[in-house]
């Protein structure tokens, strides 16, 4: 076992964490966030065929610009099998999607909570896709997939993809303060980081920016939807907004880490002024910062005045890299309102996301 965290200021409980995929990018970022995490000891690593038995320091190509945990140099990988997991509270994946579904639905139905951040399951309606400083009232969906797959404590909770993650952020604040929204535009500009390791090839991406992600304009635009949609009335599904038009497109771009987002939006009522939204950003709080989860960022957008941010380099650690930045917020002459925005997309936008989400889970008592 792996105890990384110190005490906690509070009376929460400490929660055995089990990683799967542990050896890869997303794996390694919950890796660098758990063990500064006093909710989490990380109790379990699991990883493929070819790393299991393994000590973690000779499985894992180590990229992340944090040094390795030297309390998880040691630890052995295990199989992804829930027979060898036993102990722990809460199992993380960062499996690829290639693989996570069959692995992390054994998971579930041998009575864990999962939190994924592979796409298998964000679309499934009695699954919440939760991006924790937005939409946690899908949490209710928590008794209606427990009752279906017969569950006495197991479920999956997925964040979202990564771009998502931060353009939710101020359309939530921007649907909430000011009615219904009718359309909207994004561009993406996003990091290497996202696609994993090994990732792009360096001749397609130096010098060069690669107008498509495959896959991810469809994501997006689903996945907003669902986001800002509210639960039927029974609460066992998800309803996703049926108005709202998103278009996206998705570039990657040479960049480390933080995508940034170039965003239009068009109200259906009565467009506020700039300083509304302004202020309407600023303003905007989670129940998670308001019930102390510990990786709730102090706030949840930091609103730029300077022209010429956000820039990733700049802005992605904003809130320990769990805060949205937004900046060049105006007028747009062909919608309402325009912006840019950066989220740190292995942070807020992957682990960092599903962190919070079990922390919340925690508090709430689904744990």
């Amino acid at each position: 076992m792996v105890s990384s965290a110190s005490s906690p200021s509070s009376p929460d409980r400490v929660l055995n964490a089990g990683i799967l995929g542990a050896t890869g990018t997303v794996g390694q970022r919950f890796i660098v966030l758990l063990a500064q995490n006093p909710m989490f000891r990380i109790h379990s690593l699991g990883a493929s065929e070819r790393s299991s038995g393994r000590q973690y320091s000779q499985a894992a190509k180590w990229k992340m610009s944090e040094l390795m945990p030297q309390e998880i140099r040691d630890v052995v990988v295990k199989p992804c099998d829930p027979t060898h997991f036993e102990g722990c509270d809460v199992i993380f994946s960062g499996l690829d999607a290639s693989v996570a579904g069959d692995i992390e639905k054994a998971f579930m139905e041998a009575d864990f909570a999962v939190f994924s951040n592979a796409k298998n399951y964000r679309m499934v309606p009695n699954v919440p896709l939760c991006v924790p400083v937005v939409n946690t009232d899908h949490y209710s969906l928590i008794a209606a997939q427990r009752a279906h797959y017969g569950m006495k404590k197991g479920f999956i909770v997925t964040n979202s993809n990564c771009s998502t993650s931060g353009l939710v952020v101020p359309l939530k604040a921007l649907q909430d303060s000011f009615g219904p929204l009718k359309r909207v535009i994004v561009t993406t500009l996003q990091a290497i980081s996202g696609a994993g390791y090994p990732g792009v090839a360096s001749l397609d991406i130096l010098d060069n920016i690669v107008p498509l992600i495959s896959g991810e304009e469809p994501k997006m635009e689903a996945e907003v939807l669902k986001i800002l949609g509210g639960l039927n009335d029974s609460a066992t599904a998800c309803a996703p907004l049926p108005d709202l038009k998103v278009s996206a497109t998705c570039n990657r771009v040479p960049v480390v880490d933080g995508h940034t987002e170039c965003v239009n939006v068009e109200f259906s009522g009565t467009p506020p002024s700039i300083d509304d939204v302004k202020k309407c950003l600023r303003e905007f709080t989670c129940e998670a910062q308001a019930i102390g989860c510990y990786s709730a960022p102090k706030q949840v957008m930091v609103v730029t005045e300077e022209e010429d941010r956000p820039q990733p380099r700049l802005d992605r650690n904003a809130g320990e890299g769990m805060a949205v930045t937004v900046g060049r917020i105006r007028e747009c002459p062909v919608f309402h309102v325009r912006f840019t925005l950066l989220v740190h997309n292995t942070v807020l936008g992957a682990a960092g996301a599903s962190i919070l989400n079990a922390e919340y889970a925690a508090k709430k008592g689904f744990i």
